[in-house]
């Protein structure tokens, strides 16, 4: 947790992006993007005191006037490299303009919405202190607020729902849950471990599937909450038990399921840990230690995207290598 100074009191900071929090503080009614972006080089967060529809329209002018072509790259690494950290410059500036939340999620701002849902959706419980929030964020928050009382059809699922909260990935694209209905399972396939549960897709399916009992695990504590509900919601809670912990529970599963992140790139939020994972850090430690926790003909399915080596991110054959240090260590198993 970072505190600010602002009229001479602390206050809290909250930013869902890892970056450093600003030196100083400056308030307003009114004032120009421009003016915003200079005091943003001085390392001053600007905070929004005027009308919220007028403080929405002046990020959208910060953002507009922050867009820039892309720098110029020698092959798809550098450009996915330079793209990142373009991004992650430009997060920083729209993220120097905050919002001021009162206690109990009171947004007390000219024409403001209601934020109290969507801000007990994000952190779970009542605030008691006012905190200073990036303005961004907050508009973020209710648009995610919004998809997670909708939910996201799975047609894997036969069209039912699975609502996601923010922080949480989301599964969008449903290519890979077709991979999980189409494989086929192991033999008298009575445990099995979902690794990374996240929404909690993947559990969800392989107890349509008939597996008798799942372990879904995951370290997001955002994740496992919204795990648990969207199994009740859909009445597997007694075959699948959702538990907040890295990597693997107790016990010998037929199978263990994981879709990693994709590619490997260091995280600047806790929602994008879904996607990059620094050296495939839970990559390697997944087919490392499979074996110990795989019964006999058990099974690994890693549900995974080549897009690291389109990107140049990842050799073409490094996968190929993992894999077959793998089979040495667990010469039973097999790997899909």
């Amino acid at each position: 947790m970072h505190t600010l100074i602002l009229h001479d009191q602390s206050i809290e900071y909250r930013n869902e992006s890892q970056q450093k929090p600003p030196r100083k503080l400056a308030e307003t009614k009114q004032i120009s993007a421009d003016a915003v972006l200079q005091a943003a080089k001085q390392h001053t967060a600007t905070v929004w005191r005027g009308d919220f529809y007028q403080g929405k329209q002046l990020l959208d002018a910060i953002k507009k006037r922050i867009r820039k072509p892309a720098k110029s790259a020698d092959n798809p690494a550098d450009a996915f490299h330079k793209y990142r950290l373009a991004k992650s410059q430009q997060s920083r500036e729209i993220n120097m303009l905050l919002i001021e939340i009162d206690a109990h999620f009171v947004l007390n701002l000219p024409r403001a919405p209601d934020v109290q849902a969507a801000l007990l959706d994000v952190y779970g419980e009542y605030n008691s202190e006012r905190f200073l929030l990036p303005f961004n964020q907050l508009l973020g928050f209710i648009g995610a607020h919004e998809w997670h009382k909708k939910g996201v059809v799975i047609a894997a699922l036969n069209d039912a729902k699975i609502h996601v909260p923010f922080g949480v990935f989301s599964p969008l694209r449903g290519e890979y849950l077709d991979l999980i209905l189409q494989a086929k399972l192991p033999e008298n396939c009575q445990l099995a471990f979902d690794i990374g549960t996240g929404s909690g897709i993947l559990a969800i399916l392989l107890a349509q599937r008939g597996v008798c009992k799942i372990l879904a695990t995951d370290n997001n504590p955002r994740a496992v909450q919204c795990a648990r509900a969207n199994v009740a919601r859909l009445g597997f809670d007694l075959q699948i038990d959702v538990l907040q912990q890295d990597y693997f529970p107790s016990g010998l599963a037929n199978l263990i399921v994981c879709n990693p992140p994709w590619l490997p790139a260091k995280p600047t939020s806790a929602i994008e840990t879904a996607l990059y994972d620094p050296n495939h850090t839970m990559l390697k430690h997944i087919l490392a230690e499979s074996g110990n926790f795989l019964a006999e003909n058990g099974e690994l399915w890693l549900i995974m995207s080549d897009l690291a080596e389109h990107l140049g991110l990842r050799d073409s054959g490094s996968l190929q290598t993992w894999f077959a240090q793998f089979e040495t260590f667990a010469k039973p198993q097999k790997i899909r």
